[in-house]
């Protein structure tokens, strides 16, 4: 049986699943901005002092937040423009709507809501995060880049690791292989269990032949719960230029084992080792 959230029901849910709504939220479009301005009287702020404009939109927005992550577009975007109706000036429900038309394909719709949205709060890591990947995706990588520098550059930002991680594989798409190791790097110093950075990292130092300092990667990588036919490969090739046959041979067990139907496993079995 489906379940749906209802706009009257949101504020009746359990601690447990406001708690979980709320990490949905920030995962999409952050919260440190969220925080509303303290209260002349010291008093602990609350939702009960926002206007009631601002109320309708959260509720609103928190509907199209869980609706666009669950793969229904167009309900969030109507969810959503029932947010801004209620308050056409908070930046969050322009930051939404980016990534809602990203979705879409809409390039020009999903550019325009994140102008709008930096125009509202022009310090909004998460909207210059979002705006910086879109650009990528559009071969602008120096208004990316600088997009992604402004965000890292904020203090109150708590996403550094993914920016980090974003922009280093904005410029490995560019071809910028070196800038992409630095940020490879600085993400992997913020978040070293991320398999995307480490991957990455591993095969950015097999191609430039350090073999050395790709096997600290792939193997973290590989004696992890996110190893996949991809890094088992990477890292069976980068054994075998070490010279280290157990090695190889233990990996190509597992890639044998675990995903035999790949074509890491495919190229494995051609000895297609520099392909």
């Amino acid at each position: 049986m489906a379940y749906r959230f209802e706009i009257g029901r949101l504020t009746s849910l359990s601690p447990k699943w406001r708690y979980l709504v709320f990490v949905v939220l920030c995962t999409l479009i952050g919260c440190a901005s969220n925080v509303p301005s303290p209260a002349t009287n010291n008093d602990l702020v609350t939702e009960s002092d926002e206007p009631e404009s601002r109320t309708r939109a959260r509720r609103h927005l928190t509907l199209a937040v869980l609706y666009f992550n669950d793969g229904k577009t167009t309900i969030a975007l109507d969810a959503l423009k029932q947010s801004i109706a209620a308050d056409p000036t908070w930046f969050e429900a322009f930051n939404l709507r980016g990534l809602i038309y990203m979705r879409l394909n809409d390039i020009p719709l999903a550019e325009e809501s994140f102008r709008r949205a930096l125009a509202l709060n022009p310090k909004a890591a998460t909207v210059q995060h979002n705006y910086g990947r879109m650009l990528c995706k559009q071969s602008r990588i120096s208004e990316a880049v600088s997009l992604f520098s402004s965000a890292l550059a904020n203090p109150a930002y708590g996403e550094r690791a993914k920016t980090w991680m974003t922009q280093g594989e904005c410029q490995l798409e560019a071809g910028l292989r070196d800038a992409a190791e630095v940020s490879f790097l600085k993400s992997y110093e913020l978040d070293a269990g991320n398999p995307f950075t480490g991957y990455n990292l591993a095969l950015l130092l097999y191609q430039r032949g350090e073999f050395l300092r790709s096997q600290f990667y792939t193997r973290r990588l590989n004696n992890s719960e996110s190893a996949n036919a991809e890094s088992l490969w990477l890292g069976i090739r980068v054994e075998r230029k070490l010279g280290h046959r157990d090695a190889v041979e233990q990996l190509s067990a597992q890639l044998k084992k675990r995903f035999p139907q790949s074509r890491e496993f495919s190229a494995f079995e051609r000895s297609a080792f520099d392909e």
